[in-house]
């Protein structure tokens, strides 16, 4: 029998029950009401009828003079309908006796000799008979009353037991039908907790043919295909674990995977060997642990620390001394993001640390400055020679010159002072790279430093018409800054302001405090075609250039380059801001110099 037929059935039962205790409650209730109506229509009113037919009587006293004339005529009606509600065995002869009394009281009344004794015996006779119809009736009430009682309490017994029989059949299916339902369900919630467990071997157990036991037959088939899909995933698991781990282990650079929950799950041979710690003692163990104990790691969770949008730009080197010389390892930290389909939505997992080997990239790159040091100091000699013949040719005091000579003279002199340029420029470079660039710092007034490049650019605005606003406050705190370095870069920002910007533009300059109070802020906005976002940083690398709509070609690619190292260097930043049609903002920042300085 299925469950939908159990309860079903067992409110159908306790309707049919109900139903039936209440139909009998009314068929009782009914039964009795036609009983008390019988009583009091047929003795009751039999009785009350005597009463009347006594008071008729008492209304016939012996003498015409003082007998009520309506007492007699009373009488007779009243036996009359006391003739129509005869009910009671005896009954009927007793008023076929008050018949013949009234028949021989009314022949006595008509004599002439009607003395007082013969009528008072015939009204005795009637009020004898009278009381003997009235007490036959009371007699029957008497018994009728004491039998309705008897039927009420044998109905009452009835209902009770009827009653007591619905109760026990409606505890019997509230008992019982919930906790058919409910025992099934138990034995379900079991299993499935075992099997949230991962032990897919507590199966239900299936007895009858209802809708649990289909269910029960379904989940433990289920549980079946689990287990088995278990088995097989965990090989599968484990063999793909074991060819990711061979991976791992034979990659040629140290790669270390930290959790969400910043311990180390992953160590390859590699990191452990630059580590100098066995891979056993690192896993499993959180980061702050490890890198309290190494220094090595600890550097290299300094820039696991830093924000994802930071850490693109910058590209750590560490350097780690080997078998007594120094080998270079480029620093990586990449965050794994993956999709929990549970949230449907991406989720932090985890980081992944490597340590590349770029100590032969380094060698080539520190040859290839030497190279260009090395080509550099020897081009920027014959260059300087070249320079002063072309100015005493320029000046005749080797001879006079015609127009077209002094053309070629002074083409030759601008392709000369853009070599000179370039080499200085590469010489910067060399410098930069090798370390061996001077600062001089000492307290600056931002002020004088922009008031000093704005006089020395205004000969290159002329051309263009442009003009220069400069807004920087006399107040600003003095900075920590090489005031020829500094100079340089607001050049150069200067210099390409004025190659971009249109004719007959402004050329912005202006200073403030930064927010952090920490730091002045510099900027050179212009009025130019602007630069697209995919270009903003990649024009602070070497020898970028991004393509001119006006084909203007004569730079190197080092300007932005050498301006940011020079900023970098004194502890501050520069950056774009820019848009499309709308021009560009180069930015850059110094730190405010201390009391002591000062």
């Amino acid at each position: 029998m299925t469950l939908k037929t159990k309860i079903t059935l067992a409110f159908t039962t306790m309707l049919l029950l109900l139903l039936a205790v209440s139909g009998y409650m009314l068929y009782a209730l009914d039964r009795l009401d036609r009983t008390s109506r019988n009583v009091l229509k047929d003795n009751l009113y039999s009785v009350e009828l005597g009463q009347h037919m006594l008071q008729a009587l008492d209304r016939l006293p012996y003498g015409a003079d003082s007998a009520d004339p309506q007492g007699k005529p009373r009488f007779e009606m009243l036996l009359a309908h006391e003739a129509g509600n005869v009910t009671e065995p005896g009954e009927q002869q007793i008023v076929d006796k008050l018949f013949e009394d009234v028949g021989s009281f009314n022949r006595l009344l008509a004599s002439d000799t009607t003395s007082a004794k013969l009528w008072n015996d015939a009204v005795g006779r009637l009020r004898q008979d009278t009381y003997a119809m009235m007490s036959l009736n009371r007699q029957a009430l008497t018994h009728k009353n004491e039998a309705a009682n008897r039927t009420a309490l044998q109905q009452r017994r009835y209902v009770l037991a009827l009653l007591t029989f619905a109760i026990l059949t409606s505890l019997l299916f509230v008992l019982s039908v919930p906790e058919a339902a409910v025992v099934p369900l138990r034995r379900l919630s079991a299993s499935i907790d075992h099997a949230a467990n991962q032990d897919f071997t507590a199966s239900i157990p299936v007895e009858g043919h209802d809708e649990f036991a289909t269910v029960g037959r379904s989940f433990n088939q289920m549980l079946v295909q689990l287990q088995s899909y278990r088995t097989s995933s965990l090989a599968e698991l484990m063999a793909e674990r074991n060819r990711v781990a061979s991976i791992v282990n034979t990659l040629d650079e140290g790669l270390l995977l930290v959790d969400q929950n910043r311990r180390l799950i992953v160590v390859n041979p590699v990191a452990s060997a630059l580590l100098a710690v066995p891979a056993a003692q690192l896993l499993g163990r959180r980061v702050d642990e490890v890198a309290a104990e190494n220094d090595l790691f600890r550097e290299m969770l300094r820039y696991l620390d830093v924000p994802p949008p930071k850490r693109e730009q910058e590209t750590p080197l560490i350097t780690i001394a080997q078998q007594g010389e120094e080998v270079y390892y480029r620093l990586s930290v990449h965050d794994v993001v993956g999709f929990n389909q549970a949230l449907d939505k991406n989720e932090f997992v985890g980081s992944i640390l490597t340590l590349r080997n770029i100590s032969e990239f380094k060698k080539l790159d520190q040859a290839k400055s030497n190279f260009l040091a090395t080509v550099s100091h020897e081009l920027k000699t014959p260059l300087s020679s070249i320079n002063f013949s072309l100015k005493l040719l320029q000046n005749g005091k080797v001879g006079p010159l015609n127009p077209e000579q002094q053309n070629i003279v002074l083409t030759l002199k601008q392709e000369n002072q853009r070599l000179l340029k370039l080499v200085g420029e590469l010489i910067d470079v060399s410098r930069l790279e090798s370390g061996n660039i001077q600062l001089n710092f000492q307290p600056s007034h931002i002020h004088d430093i922009v008031q000093f490049a704005a006089d020395t650019i205004q000969l290159q605005l002329k051309p263009k018409q442009l003009t220069l606003n400069v807004q920087v406050p006399t107040n600003l705190p003095p900075v920590r800054a090489d005031i020829e370095k500094t100079t340089w870069v607001l050049l150069n920002l200067l210099a390409n302001a004025i190659r971009y910007s249109p004719e007959q533009e402004q050329i912005r300059i202006y200073a403030a405090v930064a927010p952090d109070g920490q730091q002045v802020q510099v900027s050179v906005q212009d009025s130019g075609p602007g630069i697209a976002p995919q270009y903003q940083e990649k024009i602070f690398q070497r020898f970028v250039q991004i393509p001119d709509k006006n084909g203007y070609k004569g730079g190197s690619g080092l300007g932005l380059s050498i301006a940011r190292e020079f900023i970098t260097s004194q502890g501050g930043q520069l950056w774009v801001s820019s848009e499309l049609g709308a021009g560009s903002t180069f930015v850059f920042t110094l730190p405010v110099a201390g009391k002591a300085e000062v």
